[in-house]
């Protein structure tokens, strides 16, 4: 029987860039939430391992050698081989984390099959920083380059989120590079409500610079009175949260109306 894994949408409800480190990374504190929707991955036993993509974005990876999916078979012991079908609904480059989201999905279906080594944090952050926080896609607190994790408050679980993206990539590279290098202070501690709402996103300015699409977003999504907007990772798509599912969802019909070229996601925060 195929086993079948959502790759959760990851956003940073606060995201404070502390430092440039000697080894080129940077010194993060960051809040990660996550979407009750994303990527979907369904995995079956198979002679060799493969990789399909396919749905909305599954064009954009048309290396399957290079996809992130195949680099996390690589490194984790799961049988003679598996055959996974992608269906990739989060766009690329986007501050959604849709390629870690996509590893952390394997390691779950790696977990639920033959069960994960013990080291699987090392293997899961050799793919990338967010690859460990998307395995467990709960609300957690990244230190360091985002991958040392301390359990997180969840009082935010349930919360009505929309996701808005302009359709312009925007590489991760480019944006911290561009970062001034100013250390505006630690991430606030307490609820998840209180972080996100007193934290910020160091990584906004330097993506509105690159990509200005992001400030339209942001405008429109501030426009129907979310109790907060704010760009997640390095962008471009940003995210709103809402008092109720019925705010969220006329917020959503009348950016739909409004920028009909746009892509968007409704859900709630696990």
């Amino acid at each position: 029987m195929p086993f079948a894994e959502t790759a959760y949408a990851k956003i940073n409800l606060a995201l404070h860039v502390r430092g440039r480190r000697a080894d080129g990374y940077h010194a993060l504190e960051t809040l990660f939430a996550f979407v009750d929707a994303g990527d979907r991955l369904v995995a079956e036993p198979a002679d060799s391992d493969s990789v399909l993509s396919r749905g909305e974005f599954g064009r954009v990876l048309d290396d399957p050698l290079a996809n992130i999916v195949m680099q996390a078979l690589a490194v984790l012991p799961h049988g003679a081989g598996w055959r996974v079908e992608l269906e990739k609904n989060l766009p690329v480059a986007a501050g959604l984390g849709g390629g870690s989201a996509d590893a952390g999905a394997l390691f779950r279906l790696v977990q639920r099959a033959v069960g994960l080594p013990g080291d699987w944090p090392m293997r899961a952050a050799a793919l990338g920083a967010d690859v460990p926080a998307c395995v467990e896609s709960r609300t957690v607190i990244g230190r360091g380059t985002g991958t040392d994790l301390a359990p997180g408050p969840d009082d935010l679980a349930g919360c009505p989120v929309l996701l808005v993206n302009p359709r312009v990539p925007l590489a991760t590279g480019p944006v911290f590079k561009a970062w001034d290098g100013l250390d505006r202070g630690a991430m606030p501690e307490g609820t998840a409500r209180d972080i996100a709402l007193m934290g910020r996103n160091d990584l906004e300015a330097p993506a509105l610079a690159l990509c200005p699409a992001v400030g339209d977003v942001l405008g429109e999504l501030r426009a129907d009175a979310p109790w907060l907007a704010r760009m997640s990772g390095s962008g471009a798509t940003c995210f709103a949260l809402y008092v109720s599912a019925a705010a969220r969802d006329m917020a959503a019909a009348r950016i739909a109306a409004a920028r009909p070229g746009w892509w968007q996601l409704a859900g709630a925060l696990r």
